[in-house]
This record gives C-alpha cells, structure tokens and sequence, in this order.
C-alpha cells in the first residue's frame, strides 16, 4: 500500500509535469546588487525568489554593471539559481526541469541529479516517498554553455558563520595568522554577535540577504509537499559568490568528519549530506570544471570530531553566552531547551565545561530533564533513526556520556545519566579512550599542509 505522501507526490507530478528555470534579473543599487529569479511551474505558479548583497563602505572592488554582466559573475549567478531551485522543486516535484538560456553538458545533469536525489534523501524519507536516482528527475536545457574561466584572487579567507561552536573554532584557529573575512547568509543575533567578539565590526561582515518567495509558504500551507533541502549547499555557492567580490581564494567551512554518518542506520539518508566528504569532494571537483579552478573550497574542521571541536570551543569562554546552535530557537536567538539539537550541543560539551556553567549557557540541567530521554535514546543508537539535525556520531555520543561519567564517577548522577547507565550502551561503550578519542586525525579531507599544521598544533 502507497503512502499519504506517495499518493500526493504521484498526483502533484500529474498535474505539475515541469519546473522551467527562465532566467535571472541582477541590477546594481545604491546600497548594492540585486538579483531576483524567475521560476514558473507548468505555468500554473511563478516565484521570484530574491537575494541582496549589501555594499559595505570598505570593499575594495568596485561593483558596477561591468563586474556583474562579467562571465564568471554571470556564472556565479546561474547557478545559484540551480541550487535554489530545489526548494520550489520539492513542492511540487515535477518530472521535468527545464533550464532555459544555459546549456547544461552531460557530467552537470549528473550532478545536479544527484545533488538534488541525495539532497533531498530527508525529504523523501519523511514524506513517505520512494524514488530511484535513474526516474526521479529528467533535466532539459538549451542555450550558450557557461565555461570556467580564471579569477584574480589573494590569500584571504572567507569563513561562513552560523552562530553556533564549530564556525567560533574556525575563526580562533585562523584569525591570527590570516586574513580572515567572515561571511553571514541571513544574519541573526548569535551569528554576528560571534563575528563581534572576535573582534570583527559589522562593516568587515560580508553578507547577503536572501529571501523565499512568499507563494511557497502560501503552498505549502496548502498541503504541496515540504521538508528538509540541502541548505550547506546553498550556502557553498553562496560563498563562491561572495569571495569572488572579495578576492579571497580560500573558502573554510566549518563541517567536520561525524557530518558523513547517515541518520537513518543502513540507509544512505543523511540530514547532513550537504555538510559530508562526499559532498565536499563533488562540489570542488565541480567548480574547478564548470566554474573556476582558483577557489579553494575545503572544510577546514573536516579532519576532527564533534569531540574534538568540543574541547577547543570549550576554551573560548567569551563566546559562551553569544553561540546559539539550537534551530527551534533560532528566531528568537535562545535555545530551546527542548529539541535534540540542544541535548547533542549539552551533552558534548559536558565533558569539558562544568555543569554549573552549562546551566548558565542553557537556562536549565538538560541531564536532569526526563522529556529529553527518547532523543538520548536517538543519539545515543538505541533508536535506529538518529534526529534530523546537524548532530555529531552516535560513537562521539557516546563518548561524550562516558566521559562525564568518569568525571563524576564519585558524585550522585543526573537523571538522564542514571538512565544511560542502565542501558546496554553503558558497558558496550566503556571504558573509553578519550585520550586517543581527542587527539587522533582523520586523514579524509583537503586541508593543504600549513591549515593541517594549525589543526595538528591545536589539539596537541
């Protein structure tokens, strides 16, 4: 028997057989560019998604119409709107997408299928809905090719910030010794009160303004299909765009090792696949073929562990009360208190900042919270579906648990510790070996020598 979600997912292709990409509109303003995109489902719905990328009195560049009509700023753009496309995509999801005015070659449609099939592996798996990479999606194009092309850049680094411990660590490890420009898609409170305490003003902040378009919140609403899209996807052609205006050549994410473990345990379905090694490795050898080869696009935590990242956030204790990493309360820049993503930030960093200040960063004793029990039960494997969020390894989990037991070891434990001690995860996991644990190397990634020297020197 199909699903409620298969059973919408085949009626919204009957009805809506094709997503066309018609094109973009960029224009440079007084306070900087605009660009908007034009999306037209089977010509039944438009969107004009919109993005803004403020012009900040000290950029060098100078960014007129002769910049943006430039190739590489065209190309830039483009694609872009391949990578946003997702979202108006999956609430329909027609059979056919067909871009108009750019040509894509055969290795690009493979890409991008694939993109979009592992991108969206949450999304498939939430709403019930099965598909094959070889039937989900045919993409059509027609038009001029768009061709690599060479870019004159320095030695700068652009480092996207998210707010939360992992983006902190990055900027501590690479501030000192390089020229460092932090970049900010869609600020919020804890993601440019970090670039502040690192001592960046809001004027050395790149950012850009990127807004959805209303019909899509309006459908969904209506019961199209929605769920989870590969946001760090975004956001790496985001970066290219960014450090393009910039002129910085290297490009340091803050994605580490656990990001390639899947969520749903013997199944490629991944909340983080956009944040994984595989994906970090397609998306470089993309942009040197069909964008630029002059980018240097690597995760600059890829070689540890959320452990790892842990310990050395746990040593900036003037970030403590500006880094926010829980979703639920992202708008309101607090954490929740509720959610996984809370419980997973609590629990691996116990082992390294005393609980009576994890009260103060939190507002409560997470430990002591019995409705946070079924998502330590996720976190820790002994539910086959980890949560749908950026979390470390259920190994790290673990750990992380084991730990703190053995730093308390003479103390009267919290509930959700007393719990985890009864379980069988308990003894298959102790003793742990922390030492080997917090200072090993994971030899996947692509961090030239001196940035893997800063990481070897760091946990030393």
């Amino acid at each position: 028997m199909q699903t409620p979600g298969q059973l919408k997912f085949n009626s919204f292709r009957e009805k809506f057989p094709f997503l066309s990409y018609e094109g973009f509109y960029s224009k440079v303003q007084v306070d900087g560019i605009l660009v908007e995109y034009h999306f037209n489902l089977s010509d039944t719905h438009i969107f004009r998604p919109k993005f803004h990328f403020p012009v900040k009195s000290n950029l060098k560049k100078k960014l007129d119409e002769k910049f943006i009509t430039s190739s590489l700023f065209q190309n830039l753009l483009f694609h872009i709107g391949m990578i946003e496309l997702i979202s108006y995509w999956k609430a329909a999801c027609p059979e056919v997408i067909k871009v108009k005015g750019v040509s894509l070659d055969k290795g690009q449609v493979k890409w991008w299928k694939n993109v979009y099939y592992q991108g969206l592996g949450e999304f498939f798996f939430t709403n019930g809905i099965k598909v094959s990479m070889e039937d989900f999606l045919t993409i059509e194009s027609e038009g001029k090719n768009h061709e690599s092309s060479g870019i004159e850049l320095s030695d700068c680094i652009l480092v996207p910030i998210g707010g939360g411990k992992d983006s902190v660590v990055t900027l501590e490890l690479l501030r000192n010794d390089y020229e460092v420009r932090p970049f900010i898609l869609n600020p919020r409170g804890a993601s440019v009160e970090t670039c502040n305490k690192a001592g960046f003003s809001n004027l050395q902040i790149a950012e850009v303004n990127r807004s959805i378009d209303p019909l899509l919140l309006k459908l969904n609403s209506e019961g199209f299909l929605n769920g989870h899209t590969p946001f760090s996807a975004l956001l790496a052609f985001y970066t290219l765009l960014v450090a393009s205006i910039y002129g910085c050549r290297h490009i340091a994410l803050s994605n580490e090792s656990s990001a390639n473990e899947p969520t749903v345990a013997g199944t490629e379905v991944n909340h983080q696949y956009s944040k994984s090694y595989s994906f970090e490795k397609d998306f470089r050898e993309y942009v040197a073929k069909y964008i630029s080869a002059d980018f240097n696009y690597f995760s600059f935590l890829r070689p540890l562990s959320e452990l790892q990242i842990a310990m050395l956030f746990s040593r900036q204790v003037r970030y403590y009360p500006v880094f926010k990493s829980c979703n639920v309360g992202s708008k309101t820049d607090v954490w929740c208190g509720h959610c996984p993503k809370c419980l997973f930030a609590w629990i691996i960093l116990s082992p390294f900042i005393p609980l009576n200040e994890l009260i103060q960063i939190f507002g409560k004793n997470l430990y002591e919270d019995a409705g946070m029990i079924g998502y330590l039960k996720e976190l820790t494997g002994m539910d086959a579906v980890k949560p749908f969020e950026c979390v470390g390894t259920i190994e790290e989990v673990n750990a992380a648990l084991q730990m703190f037991i053995q730093e308390h070891a003479k103390e009267k434990w919290p509930l959700l510790i007393d719990y985890y001690s009864n379980t069988s995860n308990f003894n298959q996991y102790h003793p742990v070996q922390s030492y080997q644990l917090l200072h090993e190397i994971n030899g996947q990634h692509f961090l030239g020598q001196r940035f893997l020297d800063i990481i070897k020197s760091a946990i030393s």
